[in-house]
């Protein structure tokens, strides 16, 4: 990654690119500001490296531009939708919207969805219950594109899961893949010609490497915590299906519409004032985070960061100086974009 571009110009191209794929353009400019977003708090993988993997779908018919959530059942603070194979961003900052305000009025909202599409970078929607004050769990199923573990060949999705804490000094937000790496990460790391700090998978001998372009090329990616991730994905796999009444990951493989074609997710919005004061709140997220602070790094000149804060930190960097981009990616969404 070489050269820096600015928020503006960068959501400007890439909703140009959607426009021109199809998308009416406040949905364009929606997506597309979540794509940057994410580039822009460090998720690179899944910001604008994914614009032309979006495009495609769009093209193929495998997202329909014109797709929005329709109700399917309402239980009191739990509500049913289907997405209709509806942009993923789109989807899922509605159904998180509709959880907090599900939450606003009951102390907590659930808001289960099927049949929708990728949704990109899944902390977008924790941010967002954030910045609404609302502490937040979600989580989606995908295709599969992990081995369980005693596994060699593909059966389990990476589900990535979601919690957010609002806090007004910096958002405390967990997004994480099941596996140790996502297959965006290992993307990002190879096209910057490095190597993982840990090992994220398995090369051809089945020996634990962290080389991402070996990896990349076995799909043999590792599970977070080994087994313990293995078995984590199947839950979060059967409780979005279960939830939404959709396709657990067996069935989003015999769709066949690409990456999370006609997933599960599922969206939980709590108002933690429902429960207790702002002073009990402030002093549980001060009083953690200082442990944190004050415990002993294990490299010298080490810190210790609480989930969420180096997302800030880059966020900071790169509207002070640009987001940095590769420049074949870049240059690939500005001829998606026409430019």
């Amino acid at each position: 990654m070489k050269t820096r571009i600015s928020f503006e110009e960068m959501q400007e191209t890439v909703c140009r690119a959607f426009i021109r794929a199809g998308m009416p353009e406040e949905k364009a400019a929606t997506c597309a500001r979540i794509h940057t977003e994410s580039s822009r708090d460090g998720v690179y993988s899944h910001g604008l490296n994914r614009v032309e993997r979006f495009v495609e779908y769009l093209e193929k018919g495998w997202v329909d531009p014109l797709g929005e959530p329709q109700l399917v059942a309402a239980m009191g603070s739990m509500e049913v939708y289907d997405g209709q194979l509806g942009p993923g961003i789109l989807n899922a900052i509605s159904c998180m919207n509709r959880a907090t305000e599900i939450a606003a009025e009951n102390g907590m909202g659930m808001v289960s969805l099927r049949n929708t599409t990728h949704w990109m970078r899944g902390g977008a929607y924790g941010w967002q219950a954030a910045e609404k004050g609302f502490i937040s769990m979600c989580w989606t199923n995908t295709e599969s594109c992990m081995p369980a573990w005693g596994g060699r060949s593909s059966a389990i999705g990476n589900n990535p899961f979601i919690i957010g804490i609002p806090r007004a000094a910096g958002h405390v937000v967990l997004d994480m893949a099941m596996s140790q790496y996502s297959y965006g990460k290992l993307q990002v790391t190879r096209l910057a010609g490095q190597k993982l700090p840990y090992p994220g998978g398995f090369d051809d001998d089945g020996q634990l490497t962290d080389d991402p372009g070996t990896i990349e090329a076995t799909r043999r990616i590792l599970p977070m915590g080994y087994w313990k991730g293995s078995g984590f994905a199947v839950m979060l796999d059967l409780l979005s299906a279960l939830f939404s009444g959709g396709l657990t990951t067996a069935g989003v493989d015999r769709k066949n519409l690409g990456s999370c074609g006609s997933c599960c997710q599922v969206f939980i919005a709590i108002d933690p004032l429902k429960i207790n004061d702002q002073a009990f709140v402030d002093n549980a997220l001060s009083e953690t985070i200082q442990q944190l602070r004050d415990s002993v790094p294990a490299a010298e000149n080490g810190s210790i960061n609480y989930p969420g804060e180096r997302s800030i930190q880059t966020r900071e960097e790169n509207m002070r100086m640009g987001i940095p981009v590769d420049d074949g990616v870049w240059a690939k969404v500005k001829e998606l974009a026409g430019i």
